[in-house]
C-alpha cells in the first residue's frame, strides 16, 4: 500500500517505522528537519509542508494513496487533513484525536463523518489501558485477544516475588498459560524450561484470563484484584476523568484529587460514584489526612510529566502500594521506570500501537507491541495455506523462524492450550509471540 502519514512527531515516526518495511510510506510535516531526519533511519519519502494543504497532499501523491494517517498533535488539523484528502480521492483515512467529544460525535454520526474512516482517541485509549492494568495485580501491560478469551500480560518480577529465582519449568504450573518471553535489560528472550527468572525481569505470558489472574497472584501474592481496591486518581484531566469513569463502570469507588475547585465541582457532578477532593496533590499533610498513603493504586494523571513524577514518587514514599504514571514525553519513560514508578503509560505509544494494530489487520486480527516494538503478539486466523494447518504444532513450528512462541489457540470460541501434539485446524485463531525481526516472515507463513 501507499500510505501518507501527516505528522512526523513521536506517533507518526513510530507508525512510519512499523510500516516502512512492507509499504510505500510518505511522511509529511511542516518541520523540514524533523521529516528529513526520518530518511536516515527509515525507507520513507519525506515531504515538507502543511498536511492540510491540497497542494502538499498532491505533492505526497494523494491521488495514488491507499491510506492517509493524520497523526499531528492537533486534533483539528488531523480532521482537516482527512477531510481534505477525501476531496481528492477516496483513500482510507485514520485520524488521531485527544478529545473524547470528537470520538463521540464521530461514532454517533453517519459513517465517514469528518472524512474519517477510523478515529483513534488518545485520551480514552490511555484511560482504558490504565484500568486494564489496575484490574491485574502487578501487571505492566495487558491486552485482550480472541474476543477476550485470551489475555497477554507483562509482569515485572520483584526480588520479593515467590517466582524470583525459579526456573520456567518450576513456575509453569498453570494449565492454560504459556511463557512467551523474558525481558532482561531490555533484551527480549524466548524462555526455555531451565531459564531462571531473576529479580527485575519482565515476564510476558499468554493464556486464559483466569490463568493470567492466577499467575498475577503468584507474581505478587500481596496484591489481590478486588472491587474493594482503593484507587486514587491524581488530576482531573480528561485522562483522569475517563479513568475514574471506567473504574466506576467496574464497580470500583475511586477517589479523585483535582486542585482547581471549579473543575473539581464539575467532576463531582459527572462522576457520582467517585469521591472528588479539591486539593494540591503535592501537599503531604493532605495526602496523609485523606489516607492516600494507604491506597492500593495511585494514578498520576496530571497534565505535566514532572508533576506526575513528583506525585508518584511522593505517594510511593508515603506508602501507597502501586503507582501508575502518565508520561507524555516518550524520552522520560525509561527515567520513570528507573526511579521505581511501577507502571508508566505513554499516550503517544498507546496511540501509535493502536494505529499500527489497525493498519496491520490485512493479515493479523489483533496486535500488541512489546517493549517499544521489540516484539509483537499477533492474533491470526489459520487458513488453508498456513504452515500449521492440519499438523501438530511440533511439526508446524519447524517451518517457522526462531523467536516464535505459539501462545494460545481458540477454536469456535473455545480456548485450547497449545501443546506439541495439538493439531491446528483451518479457522482456528492463534495468538503468537514473535520477535520484531521475524514478524513479517511469521505473519506470511501463518
Amino acid at each position: 500500500m501507499r500510505i501518507v502519514i501527516v505528522g512526523a512527531g513521536e506517533v507518526g515516526s513510530s507508525i512510519a517505522a512499523s510500516l516502512s518495511d512492507t509499504h510505500e510510506v510518505v511522511v509529511v510535516d511542516r518541520d523540514g528537519e524533523r521529516v528529513e531526519s526520518l530518511t536516515y533511519s527509515l525507507d520513507v519519502l519525506p515531504i515538507q509542508g502543511d498536511g492540510t494543504s491540497l497542494d502538499t497532499l498532491r505533492d505526497a501523491g494523494i491521488e495514488r494513496a491507499d491510506m492517509v494517517i493524520a497523526s499531528t498533535d492537533d486534533d483539528e488539523t488531523n480532521l482537516v487533513v482527512c477531510g481534505t484528502a477525501k476531496t481528492v480521492d477516496d483513500p482510507f483515512t485514520i485520524a488521531r484525536v485527544k478529545k473524547v467529544d470528537y470520538l463521540q460525535t464521530w461514532e454517533n454520526a453517519d459513517p465517514g463523518a469528518f472524512g474519517v474512516d477510523f478515529l483513534v482517541c488518545t485520551n480514552l485509549l490511555t484511560a482504558t489501558d490504565i484500568v486494564r492494568v489496575i484490574g491485574l495485580p502487578a501487571a505492566r501491560d495487558v491486552d485482550p485477544f480472541a474476543g477476550g478469551k485470551v489475555q497477554m500480560a507483562e509482569f515485572e518480577v520483584r526480588g520479593d516475588s515467590p517466582l524470583a529465582e525459579q526456573t520456567i519449568r518450576q513456575a509453569d504450573r498453570f494449565d492454560s498459560l504459556t511463557f512467551a518471553a523474558v525481558i532482561r535489560d531490555r533484551d527480549v528472550d524466548i524462555p526455555r524450561g531451565e531459564t531462571v527468572i531473576q529479580a527485575d525481569d519482565k515476564v510476558v505470558v499468554i493464556g486464559s484470563p483466569e490463568s493470567v489472574q492466577q499467575f498475577a497472584k503468584e507474581v505478587a501474592p500481596d496484591e489481590t484484584p478486588s472491587t474493594e481496591k482503593d484507587v486514587v486518581v491524581i488530576g482531573g484531566s480528561e485522562i483522569g476523568f475517563h479513568t475514574a469513569r471506567l473504574l466506576e463502570n467496574r464497580n470500583l469507588k475511586p477517589r479523585l484529587v483535582e486542585q482547581n475547585s471549579t473543575r473539581a465541582r464539575s467532576l463531582a457532578e459527572a462522576l457520582p460514584g467517585t469521591v472528588v477532593m479539591a486539593s494540591d496533590a503535592t501537599d503531604t499533610d493532605f495526602l496523609m489526612r485523606e489516607h492516600v498513603d494507604e491506597a492500593d493504586v495511585v494514578v498520576a494523571a496530571l497534565e505535566n510529566d514532572e508533576k506526575n513524577l513528583l506525585v508518584s514518587l511522593l505517594v510511593r514514599q508515603l506508602g501507597a502500594e502501586r503507582a501508575i504514571a502518565i508520561v507524555e514525553n516518550t524520552e522520560y519513560v525509561s527515567l520513570f521506570e528507573t526511579v521505581g514508578i511501577d507502571v508508566v503509560i505513554n499516550p503517544r505509544e498507546v496511540t501509535a500501537e493502536e494505529i499500527t494494530r489497525f493498519t496491520r489487520e490485512e493479515r493479523a486480527e489483533n496486535i500488541a507491541l512489546i517493549e517499544n516494538d521489540r516484539a509483537e503478539v499477533l492474533e491470526i486466523e489459520i487458513d488453508a495455506n498456513s504452515v500449521l494447518v492440519d499438523r501438530p504444532i511440533s511439526e508446524g513450528v519447524a517451518n517457522l523462524p526462531d523467536g516464535v512462541v505459539i501462545g494460545a489457540i481458540t477454536r469456535n470460541g473455545e480456548f485450547i492450550v497449545p501443546r506439541g501434539d495439538t493439531v491446528v485446524k483451518q479457522g482456528d485463531h492463534i495468538v503468537v509471540f514473535a520477535h520484531r525481526n521475524v514478524v513479517s516472515e511469521v505473519s506470511g507463513a501463518l
